[in-house]
C-alpha cells in the first residue's frame, strides 16, 4: 500500500509549518508571561515599598522590606486637592502619572502616615518628567508638614553618570532638614547650579551635567507639593 508523504518543499508545507510554529511560540510566551506575572507584580510592590522606606532614611533589602514597611508605615490615606480624605480608594495602587493628567480638583493623592522613633512623619508621592522619560519619588515630612526628613527619587532612563544621579543617596541627603514653607507660603525646594543661590526659599546644589534632569526634579517637587497644599495646610 502506498503512503502519501507531504512534499517538504511545497508552499503548503511551509505555510502549515510556519503557522504551527507561530501558534506554539505564542502559546509558550503567553504561558511564561502568565506564570511570571504574579512574581513580577510582587517585585514591583517590594521595590515601591523600599523606595518609600528610603525616603524615611530606612534602608531595606528584599529579605526585610515587608517587616520594615509594616513597622514604619502605619496608615495610607487618600486626600483630594483640598486635603479632605477620600474613601474607597487603595492609596498604594494609585497611578500618580494618571492622576496628574486630571484637573487639580479631581485628583486623588496618597499620603503615607509613618511612625519612627516615636514621631509621626508624612510621606507624599511625586511624579514628573526628566530628560529621557518619567521620574518619580517620595518626600517625607516631619509632623510640622514643613521640615524634610528625607527624599527618594528614581527614574526610568536618565543618562548614566549624569542625570541618573538623582537616584543616588549622595543627592538625596542634600534635602534633609530643608523647609518647604517660608513665612507661611509654600515655596518648595529649589535645585540650583552648584555655587548659585536663590532668595526666599531653601535650595540644594544640582548635579553637574544633569541640568535638564534636575530641572525636572525641581518642577516635580513644586508641582507635587502644590497638589498636596490643601493637606499640608491642615493643622494636626
Amino acid at each position: 500500500m502506498k503512503t502519501d508523504i507531504m512534499n517538504t518543499n511545497s508552499n503548503s508545507y511551509i505555510i502549515i509549518y510556519v503557522a504551527v510554529m507561530v501558534v506554539t511560540v505564542a502559546f509558550v510566551l503567553a504561558f511564561t508571561a502568565g506564570a511570571l506575572k504574579e512574581r513580577q507584580e510582587r517585585n514591583i510592590e517590594l521595590d515601591k515599598k523600599k523606595q518609600i522606606l528610603a525616603s524615611l532614611n530606612v534602608d531595606a533589602t528584599a529579605g526585610d522590606v515587608e517587616a520594615l514597611y509594616s513597622q514604619y508605615v502605619k496608615q495610607i490615606i487618600v486626600v483630594d486637592y483640598y486635603g479632605k480624605p477620600v474613601d474607597g480608594i487603595d492609596g498604594f495602587t494609585i497611578d500618580l502619572e494618571r492622576e496628574n493628567k486630571k484637573p487639580e480638583n479631581e485628583r486623588n493623592l496618597p499620603v503615607y502616615i509613618c511612625k519612627k522613633d516615636g514621631r509621626t512623619y508624612y510621606i507624599l508621592a511625586l511624579h514628573g518628567s526628566g530628560l529621557w522619560g518619567p521620574i518619580w519619588g517620595y518626600i517625607s515630612l516631619k509632623e510640622d508638614k514643613n521640615t524634610v526628613l528625607g527624599v527618594h527619587f528614581s527614574h526610568k532612563g536618565e543618562t548614566p553618570g549624569l542625570g541618573d544621579e538623582i537616584g543616588h543617596k549622595t543627592f538625596h541627603v542634600l534635602f534633609q532638614g530643608k523647609e518647604i514653607f517660608k513665612k507661611g507660603e509654600l515655596k518648595s525646594i529649589a535645585i540650583v547650579k552648584p555655587g548659585k543661590s536663590v532668595d526666599g526659599m531653601d535650595f540644594v546644589d544640582g548635579i553637574s551635567g544633569g541640568t535638564i534632569t534636575c530641572q525636572g526634579v525641581d518642577a516635580m517637587l513644586l508641582n507635587g507639593l502644590e497638589a498636596y497644599k490643601g493637606f499640608l495646610r491642615i493643622k494636626n
